[in-house]
């Protein structure tokens, strides 16, 4: 390999290292090919702050305490979004953008009826706008992302029903 490869390597993993920190994600892995047997697979992560433990006070002597033990809540069953089947998911990491310019319509709102290929967002991803199509035809049920917002692989990003 090449000093020159070496740094335009080099470069391209700090590209990657701040559009992890711009866009707040957790990991990115990339491929990059450059010939037949010449390849560079990039994984950037950063791990999240810990949770900080803190430390009892001694207690002077030790005395059975009977506490009492607070009755069962029933929880609601969590709803992950992806795993409904009308799901679309982002194919990408990247930038969500719902509309094709800053003060134009969104590409599609609530309740309106879509046909398979319509094109439901944006997801820009190192400077390149990806459309999104519609994989089926129906009724946008739910927008799960915000305009601007970043989104990492596998993201929900609206139901379609």
């Amino acid at each position: 390999m090449t000093r020159k490869s070496q740094d335009a390597d080099v470069a391209f993993i700090e590209a990657l290292a701040e559009l992890l920190s711009a866009n707040d994600l957790t990991e990115l892995e990339v491929m990059r090919e450059y010939g037949e047997n010449d390849s560079l697979n990039v994984r950037v992560s950063r791990q999240t702050a810990a949770p900080t433990l803190v430390a009892a006070a001694p207690v002077a002597a030790a005395t059975p305490v009977a506490v009492a033990s607070p009755a069962p809540v029933a929880a609601a069953p969590v709803e992950d979004p992806a795993q409904l089947p009308g799901a679309v998911v982002s194919p990408m990491v990247g930038t969500i953008y719902l509309s094709p310019e800053p003060d134009a319509q969104p590409f599609v709102s609530v309740g309106e009826q879509v046909s398979e290929g319509q094109t439901l967002l944006i997801v820009e991803a190192m400077k390149t706008m990806n459309q999104i199509p519609a994989p089926r035809a129906g009724t946008v049920k739910r927008i799960l992302v915000e305009n601007g917002a970043p989104v990492e692989f596998g993201t929900p990003l609206m139901i379609i029903e």
